[in-house]
C-alpha cells in the first residue's frame, strides 16, 4: 500500500510591507511646505528650517544635502544664488537655484553660534560623524511629515527632492528643464520619477501645434 506524503506546513511569516506605503515617495503640497516651515519658524529652528528650505530648493539626493559644505552656498558673507555640486551618485555636476527665502535662513544659520568654526552646512551633533547622515535626515523628514499630520510611511526624504520639481512639471510640463534641475542622465529616469502618465503626455503634445 503506498503512502501519499502531504506537503509540510510551514507558518507564513506575515509580508515585510504588510501595512505599509511602498513605491515613490510623494511630493509634499505647497500647503504642507508652508505648514512644515511654518511650524519650523515658530520653533525658532534654524538649523532644521535651513535644511528644509534648502532640500525644496536643491532637489538634491539626501547623500548629496547632508554633504553640502559652508563654502559652497556662501561667500563674502553672502549665500549664492546659484550653486553647483558634483552628485555623488552619477558624478557629474548639477545646479540649483537658492531663493531668496533660504538664502536668508541658511544666512542667520551660518552666523549662529552653533555654527562657529564648521565645515558642513548641517554638522552632525554626534561625536565621530562631521555632517548629518542621511538616516538622521530621514528621521527629521519622518517628524516634520508626522508633525502636520501626515502619515510618515507615505514620505520620505525623496519627497523634498521631488517636491519643487513635481510642480515645475505640473506647471511646465517641461521634462527636459526638469531633468536638468534633477541631474538625470536620461530623460527616461525623469518620466519614471515624476511618475508621467500617458495622459500627461498626450496633454503637454496637444499644447504643441505644428
Amino acid at each position: 500500500m503506498s503512502v501519499i506524503q502531504l506537503p509540510v506546513l510551514r507558518p507564513s511569516r506575515p509580508p515585510w510591507n504588510k501595512g505599509r506605503l511602498v513605491g515613490q515617495k510623494r511630493p509634499l503640497l505647497p500647503r504642507q511646505v508652508w505648514a512644515i516651515r511654518a511650524r519650523l519658524e515658530l520653533a525658532d529652528n534654524l538649523r532644521d528650517l535651513s535644511l528644509f528650505n534648502l532640500a525644496i530648493d536643491s532637489k538634491l539626493r539626501g547623500c548629496d544635502l547632508v554633504r553640502l559644505k559652508v563654502v559652497d552656498l556662501v561667500v563674502a558673507g553672502a549665500v549664492r544664488g546659484r550653486v553647483s555640486v558634483i552628485q555623488s551618485k552619477t558624478g557629474r555636476p548639477v545646479q540649483f537655484e537658492v531663493s531668496e527665502n533660504t538664502r536668508r535662513t541658511v544666512l542667520d544659520w551660518v552666523a549662529s553660534p552653533a555654527m562657529l568654526g564648521r565645515v558642513f552646512l548641517f554638522p552632525s551633533r554626534f561625536h565621530g560623524s562631521s555632517h548629518l547622515s542621511t538616516r538622521q535626515y530621514a528621521r527629521l523628514v519622518r517628524d516634520w511629515v508626522s508633525a502636520i499630520g501626515l502619515e510618515p510611511s507615505g514620505y520620505g526624504t525623496h519627497s523634498l527632492r521631488r517636491t519643487k520639481a513635481a510642480l515645475i512639471y505640473r506647471k511646465t510640463g517641461n521634462l527636459r528643464a526638469v531633468q536638468l534641475l534633477l541631474g538625470h542622465t536620461k530623460v527616461d529616469s525623469t518620466v519614471k520619477y515624476l511618475g508621467v502618465e500617458l495622459d500627461d503626455a498626450l496633454s503637454i503634445a496637444e499644447k504643441i501645434d505644428i
